[in-house]
């Protein structure tokens, strides 16, 4: 499959083959990268800039290492030392960009929609590493492949995403991902941080995470986003463990074969105990080594590869 795409906003815009083809990209991308060192050459002359305008350490890294990995060439733009602290429009900035001749902009911003806006204003492709409570597309595309891989299809499972949902552009995403590709979801969170309008995608919500638990084929536990609340949500940290974490004794509620993920950085001891991450069912670390396999799927996809050419590079 051959594919005409110049940017990555969210997971609404792919299509369903789109996204079978980022899993099996990946698929391929991650046995040659944790087996040997060879580099694939679809980025080769291309630069990438990673315009990071809000924190992230992760996701930053893992687009930082998928790039090199394709032979790309790889700069950050941090804004506390970019002109942006002098006054300077963000499009100025990235015309600026494009006139060193910079291909791809992966940017994160805390303004939802921001992603959207600098795509309609420049020739470089765009990709959406994360903004405002909107969409962060490539970790629900590394979280769907992280169950894809472990059971072969999403198709049929019961997917509760549990945690402080409200703030969350992981649990728009993954909503969005986990549905088209035939999965059953199902939120869960306090009332207050599992608000009404996430009633318009037709999916359960529920505030008793015990009553759900037996049932579930994956669990994806949420950290509270404490940076991005205004006021207290909740009574305390101590009653939303209480209610809503992942511990052992709820673990034993569940299938045996559960799958239980976190998108990090994890609040051990908030939303999820030290048992439950370290156990067998986590894939918690898998899905970091997972994000760099997905990240060079997405650049590959934007470049116009096949899955013919990955495995003619492998």
């Amino acid at each position: 499959m051959t594919v005409k795409r110049k940017d990555l906003l969210d997971i609404s815009s792919l299509s369903y083959d789109e996204i079978i083809y980022i899993f099996e990209a990946a698929k391929i991308f991650k046995k040659v990268f944790t087996e040997t060192n060879k580099k694939f050459s679809f980025l080769s002359g291309h630069t990438v800039c990673m315009l990071f305008i809000e924190p992230s350490t992760r996701t930053r890294l893992s687009f930082e290492i998928a790039a090199k990995r394709l032979s790309g060439d790889v700069i950050s733009v941090a804004p506390s030392t970019s002109s942006l602290v002098k006054g300077e429009s963000l499009i100025d900035t990235v015309k600026t960009l494009e006139a060193m001749k910079t291909g791809f902009i992966v940017m994160r911003h805390p303004v939802s929609l921001a992603p959207d806006f600098l795509s309609r204003n420049c020739e470089a492709h765009v990709v959406n590493g994360g903004d405002g409570n909107h969409a962060h597309p490539t970790q629900a595309l590394l979280d769907g492949f992280s169950v894809y891989e472990r059971s072969g299809s999403l198709k049929g499972l019961r997917v509760a995403i549990v945690g402080d949902i409200k703030h969350s552009r992981v649990a728009r995403s993954g909503i969005e991902l986990f549905t088209k590709m035939g999965s059953d979801v199902v939120l869960c969170g306090p009332p207050t941080l599992l608000p009404d309008d996430f009633s318009q995608y037709g999916i359960e919500m529920t505030f008793d995470l015990d009553s759900i638990l037996p049932k579930l084929d994956v669990v994806n536990m949420l950290r509270i986003q404490l940076e991005r609340q205004k006021g207290s949500l909740f009574p305390s940290i101590r009653e939303y463990n209480k209610y809503f974490s992942l511990t052992k004794d709820r673990l034993k509620k569940c299938r045996k074969d559960v799958i239980v993920m976190h998108p990090g950085p994890i609040n051990r001891g908030i939303e999820i105990d030290d048992f439950v991450a370290d156990c067998e069912n986590a894939i918690i670390e898998e899905q970091v080594t997972n994000g760099i396999a997905v990240r060079m799927a997405v650049f590959s996809l934007l470049c116009g590869k096949t899955l013919e050419d990955i495995n003619k590079e492998k």
